[in-house]
Order: C-alpha cells, then structure tokens, then sequence
C-alpha cells in the first residue's frame, strides 16, 4: 500500500466555552491541560485510485455539521478524491473538549448554541491532518494484532446487561469487550510511521467537575506513545503519529472501582445507582487514582502499554483489496425484518425519562433516575408546557421508554435530533472498519460485529478482522440491546430511534458487507442527503470585549513568582496578568501558551523543554471584575527532571479599544524569574 499519516491541532477556545460530554452546563472551559489533535491516515492502492481514509480526533465526537463542512473543504482541495464513502471521521469521545460544534437544537443547549471557533478550529485541524497524511504518502506495510487490556474497565449497566439471553452471555467471559485490536504503520524499508489502536473505554477518567480542555485516558495513551517514539520532540511534534480510537464504549466505563454514595462512601451498585440519602444525584463511579488526573494517568497507560506490546509483536500482514461502503439512512423509517413472518420499524428519535439521570460517570440534574420506565407526571406536564407533548404515535413506537423530549417532532429554530445517519464501512484487506454513529454497548457491539463477520463469510470473504469505530460521522447517541431498551437504565433512554435500532444498524451494516463481499459497492442507493442548516453564529457566549490590566501593571506582569528552588516531585507555578484566553484562540489556529524553558549554559540562551501540551503543565484562567483576568501557569515537575535553571513563559493575547467602536487583538507575553532545580 501507499501510506500517510498526519496529526493537527483542533484545540479551539479553551475559556467560557462549555465542555461536551456531560451535558452539564456548569462545566465551562477554564484552561488547558493537553491539546486537543486531529490524527488522520491514509492507505491507498498503489496502481490505483482506491482510498481509504481513517480520522481519530480528540473531540467528543463527530457532528454531522464538521463532517459535512469537513467533506466540503476536501472536495474543493481534492476533487473527488476524498468523499463521504471512503472518508472515515472518528471521535475519541473525551469529556473535556469544546462543544459548540452541532447543527441539531437539542446539543445547543448545553454548549450555549453554535461556537463558530470550536467548529472551525475541529474543521480545520481534521482537514489540515488529513493534508499533512496525503503530502506524506509513501510505499509502506500494515500489520495487525490483538490483545486483552486488564484492570481498564468496568460496565457501567450491569443491570442491563444481565437482560440478555443467559445462552449469550454465556459464550463471553466479561460483560465488557477486553479485547484490543492494533494497526501497525510502517514504511518499505521498516521505519515506522504510525498506529491506530481500537478499545471500547469510555474517556470520563476526567469528571465532570474537571474545567481543563484535554484528551483524557485515551489522548494521554497517544501522548506517551508520541513521546517514546518522536524522542527528543516536543508534545504535539514529530512524524509518528499514535491514535487511541473509541469503539463499542456505551456501557463501559475506566472508573474501576464502581459507584459509591459521595454523602455515605456505601456501594451504590444497584439497578437505580440510587443512594439511600441525596438519590441518584450522589451516587458516582471511582477511578483507580487517588484523584481524577491520577486515574487519567493510570488508566492511559495501561491502554498505551498493551499497544506498545501489541504493536512490537504484531506480525500478521494486511493484503488485499481496498473498499468502502456508504449510505444516507433515514433512521426515523426503517423496516426491519426480523424473520420471515416479524417486520418492524425503527422510531422519530426521543429521548426517556432516564436520559436526564445522567450515568455513574456523570450524573445528571433534578431528581431522575436510572431505570425508568413509567413517566413522572410533574416533568411531563412541564414538558407538554414547554415543549409539546409527544404523539401517540411516537409514544407508542418507543414502548417501554417514558418519553422525556419527543426531539424528532421538536423543529423549532431547527430539527432537534438528526433523522438522516450515516452507515459505512471501509475495508483495508482483511481489517474491516465499521463506522457506527453513535456508542454501541458491550454487547450490541458484539452482535454488530458478529453479523458483519458472518456476511463477509457467507460471500467469499472469510476470516475478516472486523472493528467497530465509534462515534463517527453523526451523532445518535445510543444503540442498546432490544433486551436492554426494556429496562430503561440512561443508555437505552438514549438509543433515540427506539427499541430496534441495532437491529436496523445489523441489517444496514450486513447490506454494507455482502456489497464489499460481492464487488457491489457501487450499486449502493446513496441515501437521502443529510440537510446542511444556515447557522449562523447562534450563541449566549459572552462577547469579547475589552480588556484591562490592573493599576500600574501591564498584560504579563507577574502577581506572584515563582520560589527561588524546587525539587523533583513539586508544583513550580507563577500568576500573570491575563487576558481571556478565547483572544488567541480566535486569532490564532494553533497557539501555545506557555512554555517550560531551561537555561543553557553552553549556548548562554534559554531552550524550550516543554510546551503547553505535555501532561505535566497546566494553565489555569481565572476571571475577575472590571476586565480584568488572571493566568497561573503550573508545572508539575516529574521524577528524574534534568537538573539547573529554567523559567515559566506565558503567551496571551487582549483586546484593546483604538476607537469607540473598534477594538484589535494585541499579543503580549510575560516570564516568572528563573528558579532552581535541586536534588531530591
């Protein structure tokens, strides 16, 4: 094959934006711990024009409106080279990146609308990485492999899961997928170019208190994997390129030591995960750090270090054709058939009762529960106040679900859930990628899987690896079980288009196969094209304005320095007179704001050691009154830091006004005095 890979920063406004994830609207942008990166790869045939191209970026996941901005930009650049059939677009699902990005109402709500900067800076990020990978494309191999990642996981809906046939859980070990599958990259003489690696963990070691953009578990998988391999790189520089993807995570959870009341410290493991005193809103998962970061950390490098071992040994060759396969559904009106006498139909999309109890990793507002399946009649009759009461027809079709929001029949200003999805597979040889539109369970996961692989065989394609790539394309939140819809636990109070959405995605994805199977691809219907809204920017984000530094001090200056020493172990920190960090994001695609530098006697100049994406710093803005902000910047010095002088840097940009009603973007920066490293 002919091989690229690239990484690009989709970072966006670190400040005021509201984080998506957790849906709370209390969890703003306040600082950065890592940045956020778009990691593409491309693999082609080397005679032909058959392309396959695979994005993991570090955002919660894919909207419909980045995928179909994103698709826009390709087709402008490369002509019919890149398309929606062979353009995979994958989120990694961290909770803690910019929201803003969604064209459908119901996502506006808690990204206070459509932020234009977070969108563009994801567009653009995932189109510059896939550049980067096209420029970079050379004759090269893929390799595969696969192993079980331990102590990473645990299902967050065991109650739900126990709803399945006992004969079919029976066949499996855990009630999670343990299983990690790793595709090696490396060019023709053996250098090593890249990997994408494909677990099912949610990345929530981050909670919902947390105010840091970052990537996460998963993101800091990457991270270590970058750094060992782009040695003497900063973070976020060097040509190798490492993708930790999300697959079937919709019941699985990195919080490994489960649910416990937050009042009482008692189990709350319970098929409510309601606790005595306080209800649902107290009970919530525990990773196995003593603290959300150091969970983040053990969990990351558990899944990095079972890559690393997987992709060392991997060496069973990918070969064969490349294909892809894409459709435009309706997921509103689909006839399943379930056997030769049983046909059904899927659901307009809504959402239960127990979508707003939120899960064990982020629990959710008011009084709601997990595992609701009769309506509350105070909520309803708010809702049919506010909202409008859902049809007969929608209630009916959605049984046992108590409909919460009926989004499918809620238009206003603009349709509040997607009806037209996108299904597609893209096969590289004997790896075949599905591209799902949401977050399968565990065990959804593996029917889908299963059904896929049995298609392939049945028409002469035997012994396919398949994986499931989640959260692409469009975002339809759940796929439970039909078992698992009926007892309504958050995941199947948001599997939106009712109980027999995954046996639509089956008999959608098994077209999908047996066309690839069959050398058919191209009498594939196309589908219903998806609608593009004329949004402009919609958002209560506050506006920037101008701002001030206080009495008889300048942007930069520093409010409290740094000691004069500090060992290995300890937290180097230093406050600046800031500005709001969302200046720099605006004007700038890709902005660093802060630097670790260390004095260097040889060349008498001080040398970057790190930049703002490394793990060990972060930036902190806090505002004040009067326009006025402040930034600490804090570096967390790890064991076996190379000894002398450095210093702390930090760059911002603020408004100032030139006339009554102009103002411009001013650059500035500011240094803490140079502080010592002693021995431990």
């Amino acid at each position: 094959y002919l091989v690229g890979v690239g990484r690009a920063d989709c970072t966006g406004p670190v400040a005021q934006v509201p984080l998506m994830g957790y849906a709370n609207p209390e969890q703003v942008g306040g600082g950065l711990l890592s940045r956020l990166y778009s990691r593409a790869f491309i693999v082609a045939e080397p005679e032909d024009s058959k392309r396959v191209v695979f994005v993991s970026a570090d955002i919660g996941m894919v909207s419909q409106r980045v995928r179909l901005e994103v698709l826009k930009q390709l087709r402008s650049k490369y002509g019919e080279l890149y398309r929606q059939d062979n353009v995979i677009l994958s989120g990694t699902h961290t909770h803690s990146g910019p929201g803003g990005y969604f064209q459908y109402t119901l996502f506006w709500i808690t990204s206070k609308g459509l932020v234009r900067p977070a969108l563009s800076s994801i567009v653009k990020g995932i189109v510059k990485s896939i550049d980067i990978a096209h420029e970079s494309m050379k004759r090269g191999r893929l390799f595969i492999n696969r192993g079980t990642v331990e102590n990473s996981q645990i299902n967050r809906s065991p109650f739900s899961y126990l709803e399945n046939p006992e004969s079919e859980r029976n066949r499996y070990s855990s009630n999670t997928d343990k299983e990690m599958v790793v595709l090696k990259m490396v060019d023709e003489d053996g250098h090593e170019l890249g990997l994408i690696s494909w677990f099912a963990v949610h990345p929530v070691s981050m909670n919902n208190s947390n105010h840091l953009v970052n990537s996460d578990n998963v993101g800091y998988a990457s991270y270590l994997f970058e750094q060992d391999k782009n040695k003497g790189m900063l973070p976020g520089e060097g040509s190798f390129v490492a993708a930790f993807a999300s697959s079937n995570l919709g019941d699985v959870s990195p919080n490994t030591r489960g649910p416990f009341c937050a009042n009482t410290g008692e189990s709350c493991d319970n098929p409510q995960s309601t606790c005595p005193v306080g209800g649902a809103a107290m009970c919530m998962a525990k990773g196995p750090g003593n603290d959300m970061f150091e969970s983040t950390r053990i969990i990351g490098q558990n899944i990095y270090l079972k890559a690393k071992e997987l992709y060392e040994k991997a060496s069973q060759e990918v070969t064969g054709p490349l294909s892809s396969a894409h459709q435009w559904v309706n997921m509103s009106d689909v006839s399943v058939e379930l056997n030769a006498t049983h046909t059904v139909k899927t659901c307009k999309p809504a959402l239960g009762h127990s979508f707003a109890a939120g899960t064990i990793d982020g629990v959710g507002a008011f009084n709601f529960s997990q595992g609701t399946v009769e309506g509350d009649p105070f909520w309803d009759q708010i809702r049919d106040q506010l909202l409008g009461e859902p049809s007969n027809e929608t209630k009916a079709c959605h049984k046992p679900k108590p409909i919460l929001f009926s989004t499918g029949e809620m238009t206003w200003p603009h349709p509040w859930h997607p009806d037209i999805v996108d299904v597609q597979i893209a096969a590289i040889g004997s790896l075949a990628i599905l591209a799902v539109p949401g977050e399968f369970t565990t065990m959804s996961g593996r029917r889908l899987r299963e059904a896929v692989k049995r298609e392939f065989d049945s028409h002469g394609s035997p012994g396919m690896n398949v994986v499931i790539a989640g959260l692409c394309n469009v975002y339809t939140h759940y796929i439970t079980t039909y078992e698992e819809y009926q007892v309504q636990r958050y995941e199947a109070a948001s599997t939106i288009y009712g109980p027999h959405t995954l046996s639509a995605y089956i008999q959608l994805y098994r077209g999908l196969a047996k066309a690839i199977a069959l050398n058919a691809t191209q009498e594939l219907s196309r589908g219903p094209e998806p609608p593009l809204f004329n949004v402009t920017t919609v958002t209560l984000l506050p506006s920037l304005s101008a701002e001030n530094a206080p009495a008889n001090k300048t942007f930069g200056d520093v409010l409290e320095e740094v000691r004069r020493e500090y060992r290995e172990g300890e937290v180097a920190e230093v406050t600046f007179v800031g500005a709001n960090p969302r200046n720099s994001a605006e004007n700038a695609t890709e902005h660093n704001f802060l630097t670790v530098e260390r004095y260097s006697n040889i060349s008498s100049s001080w040398r970057v050691v790190l930049n703002d994406a490394s793990w060990d710093t972060r930036f902190y803005w806090s505002k004040g009154s009067r326009g006025q902000s402040n930034v600490t910047v804090e570096w967390r010095i790890p064991a076996g830091t190379e000894r002398g002088v450095y210093r702390l840097r930090y760059f911002g940009h603020y408004k100032k006004k030139v006339s009554f009603w102009r103002t411009i973007t001013v650059p500035f920066e500011g240094s803490s005095s140079a502080f010592q490293i002693t021995a431990p």
